[in-house]
């Protein structure tokens, strides 16, 4: 039996899938002024839509791995944290964190200027690794996908996540470092540059386009 190997720099449509982490239209467009200055500032969504039409010109399919928590609570378990999401006071049993949107919201609706294709794949998720209790490793396998490029939001969250547990899978990795995000702190830098790159590979989105292939 040949030995695994995921060694080839360039991305092909073949076995290359693009995933859009939580790239939904609360995140992508927040009420809060300071979260839109932020994203302004990092050219977040810009550098989605240029990523997406880099896969999509040589045919590569896009997934994405949505938030979708029930309003009731029924799909999340409340737990005792040091602090809320944003490290700030909270995650007592007076206030747990919770998600932030709920299904069938518009919140929770993937942005409009980066929506999938009929022939792209929405998975739901409950949980921050993409992988956990949802069909994007079947979806992987039918496909003969053995190498993912991942963007959006949160570094430290979700991309985190889903990364350790793809690494542990055995695929092939790139995160593209400009198209990811995280407004605590110094997390994003953190992890871009002290954990990802014993991972896989840390590109930009020009970088990463520039190694797609049909």
């Amino acid at each position: 039996m040949a030995k695994i190997s995921r060694l080839n720099s360039e991305l092909s449509a073949a076995t290359t899938g693009l995933i859009l982490f939580d790239a939904l239209h609360g995140y992508l467009h927040p009420d809060n002024p300071a979260k839109i200055a932020f994203l302004n500032e990092r050219n977040v969504l810009p550098n989605l839509q240029r990523l997406l039409a880099g896969a999509r010109k040589v045919g590569m399919t896009t997934f994405y791995p949505s938030a979708a928590h029930a309003e009731d609570g029924s799909d999340t378990v409340a737990r005792l944290t040091d602090t809320d999401m944003d490290l700030m006071p909270g995650g007592g049993a007076d206030k747990p964190i919770k998600p932030y949107f709920y299904k069938g919201t518009k919140q929770a609706e993937i942005a409009a200027e980066i929506a999938p294709l009929a022939s792209d794949v929405i998975v739901p998720k409950n949980r921050w690794n993409s992988f956990y209790q949802t069909n994007l490793e079947v979806q992987f396998r039918v496909r003969g996908i053995d190498t993912i490029v991942i963007a959006g939001g949160s570094t430290d969250v979700g991309i985190a996540s889903t990364v350790f547990a793809a690494r542990d899978m055995d695929y092939g990795i790139v995160v593209v470092s400009d198209g990811c995000y995280s407004a605590r702190g110094s997390n994003n830098q953190f992890f871009m540059e002290r954990v990802f790159p014993r991972m896989g590979r840390v590109l930009t989105v020009d970088q990463t386009v520039a190694l797609m292939r049909p």
